[in-house]
């Protein structure tokens, strides 16, 4: 198993996982993955097999504005609109 990084190194770090996205944005994963199955997230992926990697730089202004819009009464269909 391998070691969880600091929330320093993941504050820094170009590429970030969903489990890692999830403790430095205080969102619950399966909300995470939900975004990310309705195509609000984008990510990287390798291979098929392969661990997800999101930019963090990239998505976390997405998700601010996502839970932005949640706040104002969006529905996710609208929201995905937005974005």
């Amino acid at each position: 198993m391998a070691r969880r990084r600091s929330i320093e190194k993941i504050q820094t770090a170009k590429f970030i996982t969903i489990g890692e996205l999830a403790r430095l944005t205080n969102t619950r994963y399966s909300t995470l993955k939900y975004y990310t199955e309705e195509g609000m997230l984008p990510f990287t992926q390798e291979d098929e097999r392969l661990t997800r990697r999101y930019e963090r730089e990239k998505v976390i202004p997405i998700l601010e504005e996502i839970n932005m819009l949640k706040k104002m009464g969006y529905r996710i269909e609208e929201i995905k609109q937005q974005l």
